[in-house]
């Protein structure tokens, strides 16, 4: 069946003098009519289902902002969150952009020396977290300079002093806060929110935002969202912590006026076909891992999801096995998209072009991609360049917090240098390259193997360790350590197993160990982590 593309037309973009992410995804929306629609859904394995409209999500957002006020918040101030998906997510992040504070989203999975780390680099002085979490967070906590208050979800005590912080129940506090508490006036280039990814130290590097960058993913919403006028209700797999997440699961569809149905719980590859049928969705959002255990683990086809119109991924590359197995299975392409926590998405596979298997898409209008040689001169057609985007892009962040010398190093002669490799063939479509550095792509999730590493090496019977990336199969990744275990004593795969899993966040523990009597190295005793690889690969399980 013959398809036809919409034209795309030329971007310009056009930044208002005031800018709120909190006002817009919220009261905005009930301004424009939309505040009897639901705004979100979420299904709980344990709690069940909870819903917002987006009258509901302003009001406890402005709640949430009056009681940061009153906790004493300065304007960028940052607050903490660590939280499930829940309606309380979306309150916590909100709101505190409506305080003029600045957001600090963080993942379940990370352990509690990892949010100590979080807490201390960011400076929080508000946590927003679980009940049923903090006694595992407390002790790690409990010295924090800067934290003054937690502020807990689905606690029904009462406000309580521990050590030096305040234990505050939210949902009481919420009660009794005004929703009238006037949202602070920002504009686009002042800090909204400050997300962590994996640094090449060791230790997570902090990425501010600026509200701007609601605008900067607009191009994202028409050409890799394809939205369309209908109201749209879209299922996300993912978990509100992950940039990928926070913008295509949280920003974008509320600022646009659609719902949003997202779960907390075990990961069920049924679980995302009964979902899309049962709330009618749209648009499906997920990382490959996703796609392949649908197609792998479960019968579902089309004929189930009869609302289903539009599939999107990120994280990694899709292996061309499921994307056609899906397109066979359900009728869909499903359309990727590559970004980074400095600038989102901003390349990607679109409905105006045919999808090129293999193919990352084509730049966002409005984000003018650039492929430079160490000369900052354009390369040619299918010759390879760091992936570079003209410094004034609204989508990209404002600096790395605290690091004025990286941040100089990224952007400098009117360029963001992304660190990422890419070709462009003849027809315009990029083909990504990957990083000329040692991060890994696991499962979706980038993982540093020197923060593994830095973690793996306290183990008192490990000598010397290196983490890298192994491919068991065409699409799956794992995180492997190779061991060289101290001197004069024995341990067991098994014990450094369980020993990353109680210290790092699951995605990042290894899933495998190699031992080894010493690495490959230079003469000048650097690593040659490829040769590693190339070493292990040819290893028997």
């Amino acid at each position: 069946m013959s398809k036809t593309f919409p034209p795309i037309a030329p971007w310009t973009w056009q930044l208002p003098e005031w800018l709120n992410i909190g006002v817009a995804c919220t009261d905005e929306q009930v301004e424009k009519g939309h505040g009897e629609r639901l705004a979100m859904i979420v299904e709980d394995d344990v709690l069940g289902t909870s819903t917002t409209t987006y009258a509901q999500l302003a009001d406890a957002s402005s709640r949430f902002a009056s009681l940061l006020h009153a906790l004493g918040l300065q304007s960028r101030d940052r607050v903490l969150i660590r939280l499930p998906n829940s309606l309380a997510y979306p309150t916590a992040f909100f709101g505190t952009m409506k305080a003029g504070g600045i957001a600090v989203p963080t993942s379940t999975l990370l352990a509690g020396s990892e949010v100590r780390y979080l807490a201390e680099d960011s400076g929080a002085s508000v946590l927003v977290t679980h009940a049923s979490m903090w006694p595992e967070l407390a002790p790690h906590l409990k010295d924090n300079a800067d934290l003054k208050y937690v502020l807990l979800a689905g606690d029904d005590g009462r406000r309580r002093q521990q050590g030096d912080l305040t234990l505050v129940p939210l949902e009481a506090a919420l009660e009794d806060s005004s929703p009238d508490w006037p949202a602070e006036r920002t504009r686009p280039e002042d800090p909204a929110y400050l997300v962590y990814t994996s640094g090449t130290t060791g230790f997570p590097k902090g990425v501010l935002h600026g509200h701007r960058s609601l605008i900067g993913r607009l191009p994202a919403s028409k050409y890799w969202f394809n939205f369309t006028d209908d109201e749209e209700r879209i299922l996300h797999s993912g978990k509100f912590n992950w940039t990928y997440v926070l913008g295509s699961a949280l920003m974008d569809p509320l600022y646009h006026g659609k719902t949003v149905i997202v779960h907390e719980g075990p990961n069920d590859p049924s679980l995302w076909p009964r979902l899309i049928a049962q709330h009618g969705c749209t648009i499906f959002i997920g990382v490959p891992t996703i796609y392949r255990q649908i197609i792998q683990k479960t019968e579902f086809s089309r004929a189930d999801v009869p609302t289903l119109r539009h599939c999107m991924s990120a994280g990694e590359h899709l292996s061309d096995e499921m994307f056609r197995s899906w397109r066979e299975r359900f009728g869909l392409d499903v359309y990727e998209a590559i970004g980074m926590s400095e600038i989102s998405y901003y390349i990607s596979q679109n409905v105006a072009h045919p999808i090129r298997p293999g193919a990352a898409g084509f730049p966002q209008p409005g984000h003018d991609v650039h492929l430079l040689d160490d000369d900052l001169h354009e390369v040619g057609v299918d010759e390879e360049g760091m992936i570079c985007i003209p410094d004034d892009d609204p989508g990209l962040f404002l600096e790395y917090w605290r690091r004025p010398e990286e941040t100089a190093e990224a952007r400098h002669d009117g360029w963001f240098f992304t660190g990422d490799f890419a070709r462009r063939d003849a027809d315009g479509y990029i083909w990504f390259l990957g990083r000329r550095d040692d991060i890994i792509n696991t499962f979706g999730y980038r993982v540093s193997p020197h923060e593994v590493e830095r973690v793996m090496k306290t183990h008192p019977k490990v000598a010397d360790c290196v983490a890298v990336a192994e491919t068991i199969a065409a699409d799956k990744t794992l995180v492997s350590l190779c061991v060289i275990p101290a001197p004069g004593v024995q341990v067991s795969e098994e014990e450094l197993l369980q020993f990353g899993q109680d210290h790092l966040a699951r995605y990042k523990a290894p899933r495998k160990i190699r031992f080894m009597n010493e690495f490959p190295r230079t003469k000048n005793g650097k690593v040659l982590r490829k040769q590693l690889i190339e070493m292990i690969s040819g290893t028997p399980s």
